[in-house]
């Protein structure tokens, strides 16, 4: 417990306060032996020193031929692959792990994860390498070291899993819980209902905006992901005092707008973290669990608020965001520990320095970033998911189709106000109550998908390796039949002459089929482009959003226009192109990216 504690941000935040003085490392508490495998490296890299200063001061500028000397070979000495006779400790493993997640998707990730499925069973020794240059590279002491989050125990895994879905939830159940109060708004500031629609648009057009600042931030290993986690979650949850109090109709935009920007880095983070934590077999497994606490927090949004508002009023709603997130935060603040390997071997190689005096241990994030501008991250970040989606046609029918799928599911909030009240009678809580049917629809979406892993997917990746990328399509091709079905169910049902049951059967439909198709194609863009995945990642949430954020203020006029039944069909003949791309993208996405420059081959 007391390791949790320590990784957490209030650890982190108690040491700096204390200096280190509590809750202290094992490289800090005296007494501590360096591993062997260190000590050898480090006493022999000393003698190889003594004995080059004397051939230096013999022969002047001629120094004894070694890989420095050869500069056609310095390429084939990296710090991922070193000569076993560079490194002088038999006994101990010489291969370096450190680096395994940052290709995520990979086959040869799955074969350094097979590998160490067995290291793990025992504890052996890992060689620390050294670089060209001299540098001895910071790595896990053994397989089993319990600072690598991989190693952590299923239950500790489990529980910072849980929070990470609970602080996500928290997240996207602020955007949709303020519906049931744009009544209120409306009679309060004397807007039009598509104008009180505003603040929950512009709070998911900024959840949409976080990630493209708030994903690269988190990767620069000095910053690590806790600290982006508890800063942008506290302020979210401060924002949420005014935003329950604010007195104008702009205050109460503007308030709505930063909320979801800060409220971000869940979306943006929330799958990195897993990755952190789980091998490449048990990912999927993790990130549906993820995915689910995003999907349906806007769809609970309605059911926490409608019977509150009915007898509290409208503010009521955003007041509930701050008793979600609240207690949240605090969770987070005291149990989420830092799982960014880079950022955990950068602060230990920082103590072994300052243990040792040597300055040649360096974590080898230290290495590849030292060179790296904060500002050149910060372009890339914004230019390079719009570049990628502009030049290469698959990942521009990736985020078209899963913006038009995701602006659909938020024009819900809109069209469930124009039919279940008037036809069926529904009170504001009872439509809440009626959103649930998302859940329903998320389980078994859920269900079908972690099936579809268990029985079929798992077992052919350990038997067969990874195949092709568009293998993982497979289920996305039976599902992408179903959003149309679903919505022209719901068109031509939401009528009062039949059963309200008919329409939302309808809902259920387009919810589980959505929810298999965003689960394959998340998979699928980061197989195919591995290198890329967080701008990808970053723009299709932009995409999502911004298209969730304009669906949530044309639906009404839609609906009221054309109608519930010819509006609802109109988005189900646009979701129809959905199957031809969906197919298109199976049988010619490879020939896609053996014309495109950002694929991986």
């Amino acid at each position: 417990m007391s390791d949790l504690i320590r990784e957490a941000p209030i650890g982190q935040l108690l040491r700096f306060l204390t200096k280190n003085k509590v809750l202290k490392y094992p490289e800090e508490i005296p007494g501590f032996q360096l591993p062997e495998s260190y000590r050898t490296i480090l006493n022999a890299a000393d003698s190889k020193n003594i004995a080059s200063s004397r051939s230096d001061s013999e022969q002047g500028e001629k120094s004894a031929k070694g890989v420095e000397d050869f500069p056609e070979l310095q390429h084939r000495v990296t710090t991922r692959s070193i000569r076993s006779a560079d490194i002088e400790a038999p006994t101990a493993l010489t291969h370096i792990r450190t680096r395994e997640s940052t290709k995520p998707y990979t086959e040869e990730r799955l074969e350094i994860e097979a590998e160490l499925q067995v290291e793990r069973t025992k504890s052996l020794a890992i060689a620390p390498q050294k670089t060209s240059d001299g540098n001895i590279l910071v790595d896990w002491y053994t397989t089993d070291d319990a600072a690598n989050p991989q190693n952590w125990s299923n239950g500790k895994r489990g529980f910072v899993a849980m929070l990470i879905c609970a602080y996500t939830f928290a997240v996207y159940t602020g955007s949709a819980i303020y519906t049931s109060g744009e009544a209120g708004v409306i009679k309060e500031f004397g807007v039009s209902p598509t104008d009180a629609s505003l603040p929950l648009s512009l709070y998911v057009l900024a959840y949409g905006l976080g990630p493209l600042i708030f994903a690269p931030l988190s990767e620069i290993p000095v910053v690590g992901r806790s600290p982006v986690y508890a800063v942008t979650m506290f302020i979210f949850v401060i924002l949420s005092i005014p935003t329950a109090l604010v007195q104008n109709f702009a205050g109460l935009l503007v308030l709505r707008f930063l909320q979801g920007f800060f409220g971000s880095p869940c979306l943006a983070n929330g799958g990195a973290t897993m990755q952190d934590m789980y091998s490449l077999v048990k990912l999927p497994y993790a990130l549906t669990l993820w995915v689910s606490a995003a999907y349906c927090g806007p769809s609970l949004g309605p059911l926490l608020s409608g019977f509150a508002v009915m007898a509290k009023g409208w503010r009521w709603s955003l007041w509930e965001i701050l008793w979600v997130a609240g207690p949240v935060f605090v969770l987070m603040f005291l149990l989420v520990p830092e799982t960014s390997t880079p950022n955990i071997l950068l602060r230990r190689a920082k103590r072994l320095r300052a243990l040792t005096g040597d300055s040649r241990l360096r974590s080898q994030s230290e290495i590849d970033q030292r060179n790296i501008k904060p500002s050149k991250v910060i372009i890339s970040a914004l230019i390079k998911p719009l570049e990628i989606t502009i030049k290469d046609p698959a990942m521009a029918f990736v985020n078209l189709y899963t913006a038009l799928v995701y602006g659909i599911y938020y024009s819900f909030f809109e069209v469930f106000p124009l039919v279940y009240p008037p036809f069926y009678h529904f009170t504001l809580g009872t439509v809440g109550v009626l959103f649930s049917c998302i859940l329903v629809a998320c389980a078994l979406g859920a269900l079908a998908y972690i099936a579809y892993l268990y029985f079929y997917l798992v077992p052919d990746i350990l038997a067969h390796g990874l195949r092709a990328q568009e293998h993982r399509l497979v289920p996305a091709l039976a599902a992408s039949f179903l959003p149309p079905a679903g919505l022209f169910i719901f068109a031509w049902t939401a009528r009062p002459d039949l059963p309200w049951i008919a329409s939302v059967i309808g809902i259920v439909v387009y919810g589980g089929s959505s929810f298999i198709i965003f689960q394959c194609v998340f998979v699928y863009v980061p197989l195919s482009y591995p290198q890329y995945a967080a701008s990808l990642f970053a723009a299709n949430d932009l995409f999502r959003s911004a298209l969730a954020c304009g669906s949530i203020l044309f639906a009404r006029p839609l609906f009221v226009n054309l109608g519930v039944d010819r509006g609802v069909s109109l988005l189900a003949g646009l979701s129809i192109m959905g199957i031809f791309g969906m197919f298109t993208l199976y049988y010619k996405g490879a020939s896609l990216r053996a014309r495109s420059k950002f694929a991986m081959s």
